[in-house]
């Protein structure tokens, strides 16, 4: 008997997914895109398997904790149903009698989307609820760690489909167990990437021959600067360092306050439930033991990082996170990276053009593209930092990991994928949502001409350096 061909397994599923989506588009109509996307949205938020599914996550992957998970399945899943209600994606666009130009919605076709393992249902259910709106099927590629999460979330999706008789092959997985190979042949023969997670699946995605939307590297560095209220600066990287267990691209690694305000900023700190560790040498050496981050460190409760990092009794009972001050920049001082663990890189700068000085360093190290922060009541230097520095969002006075993916106290879209632009190797510098699943056809009528004399174009510059 022949044993199963794990690829030939991959091309049937991909197969009913391009079947499925052919028809899904074919009989398609808006009222039946958001159903589907209300659909996957219930099945992550209804509470019960909205906390069976963090729980799943947490005990599988061993990164970050239920109550967080809980949160981010609920709101980064409200916060895109928010996005997308009342956007057309079905037929007409927009028309304009003025260019003669009317646009026609068109789904991308099959996305492959590779998902990571700190997010192994929060990420899947915000690409599929995208896919779903915009008339496309998706196939999800997880990481090993999140296959129990992925399948789980897509058997309650199916369930939710039965209940409004959708077509159960538009959402698919790669069959368990993942590898390397599976996942080369959906991004090949699919549609369109949307790739989430290491660098090194970015790049594949990247280089697979296939449309992709990819994510850089974060490694956010946040000022803290002489005007800013320090209590509330010191509070918002609490919880935004604590949240998940800094399972987030978007939480900080690096704070640069200036010398000024910088005993206030650490005792303030200390009252949010930050503790100062002087000796950057062993937590290096425990962060790093073989070179490569400590598992037992990464992503884990305070007393599980603390234990791990030798600091039992050594740091205030009730700290929720440590910072370690440091001077160095780059590959010999990983400290100056991403950390994905409760602990920040403490810098001080001697002023705010020192700070953006080690700001800028730090970006072009590691996390170029992403996004920084800044707390300050200086309305004039965010702008100074968004000519300044290699990063596609600038935060202000705001928890970092809520804002930069989409908050309800700002405008950036809902999502948990963040393009950095070239500065990060992207070819978008937006946040992954639902346009980035459309394209359109353009149907063109002719206009009365519209063409300019050469003096409309070339006047002003006849004038100022002569015909």
């Amino acid at each position: 008997m022949n044993a199963p061909d794990p690829i030939a397994d991959l091309d049937a599923i991909i197969a009913r997914a391009r079947a499925a989506q052919a028809r899904y588009e074919a009989e398609g109509s808006q009222q039946r895109y958001d159903r589907a996307a209300q659909a996957v949205a219930w099945a992550i938020m209804e509470p019960g398997r909205n906390r069976e599914l963090a729980e799943l996550a947490v005990r599988t992957t061993g990164l970050g904790n239920v109550p967080d998970k809980i949160t981010k399945n609920h709101r980064k899943t409200l916060g895109l149903m928010r996005d997308i209600k009342g956007v057309t994606t079905y037929g007409v666009i927009r028309g304009d009698p003025a260019t003669g130009i009317t646009e026609i919605a068109r789904p991308k076709g099959v996305v492959a989307a590779i998902v990571p393992s700190t997010n192994p249902a929060a990420t899947p259910a915000n690409n599929i609820i995208n896919a779903l709106k915009c008339g496309d099927a998706i196939v999800v590629a997880p990481s090993p760690k999140g296959v129990p999460s992925c399948e789980k979330l897509i058997e309650f999706i199916h369930a939710e489909f039965a209940k409004i008789g959708e077509d159960p092959d538009l959402v698919g997985m790669v069959p368990a167990p993942g590898s390397k190979d599976k996942t080369q042949r959906l991004m090949e023969t699919c549609d369109m990437v949307v790739a989430t997670g290491s660098q090194n699946n970015v790049h594949r995605a990247q280089t697979s021959g296939t449309p992709a939307v990819a994510v850089g590297a974060g490694n956010v560095t946040v000022i803290v600067d002489e005007t800013a209220d320090l209590d509330a600066a010191a509070e918002k990287i609490r919880a935004s360092k604590t949240f998940d267990n800094a399972t987030s691209c978007s939480s900080e690694n690096s704070v640069v306050v200036v010398e000024a305000v910088r005993d206030a900023f650490i005792a303030a700190m200390a009252r949010a439930g930050g503790a100062v560790v002087e000796d950057e040498a062993a937590i290096v050496a425990a962060l790093w033991p073989d070179g490569h981050l400590n598992r037992a460190v990464i992503a884990q409760d305070a007393d599980k990082m603390i234990d791990a990092l030798g600091l039992s009794g050594k740091v205030p009972e009730g700290t929720e996170y440590i910072a370690v001050p440091t001077t160095r920049i780059g590959p010999e001082n990983p400290l100056s990276g991403e950390k994905l663990s409760r602990v920040l890189a403490l810098y001080t700068a001697a002023d705010f053009d020192d700070a953006l000085r080690i700001t800028r360093d730090i970006q072009l190290f590691q996390g170029a593209g992403h996004s920084v922060g800044l707390h300050s009541t200086d309305d004039a230097r965010p702008m100074t930092l968004a000519r300044a520095i290699p990063t596609s969002r600038i935060i202000v006075n705001q928890a970092h990991t809520f804002a930069t993916g989409g908050a309800f106290t700002n405008g950036m879209p809902f999502s948990l994928s963040m393009g950095c632009g070239s500065w990060g190797g992207n070819s978008i510098d937006e946040n992954v949502h639902w346009k980035h699943f459309l394209q359109s056809t353009k149907i063109v009528r002719e206009i009365p001409a519209n063409e300019p004399t050469l003096e409309d174009i070339f006047a002003d510059y006849w004038r100022a350096t002569g015909q």
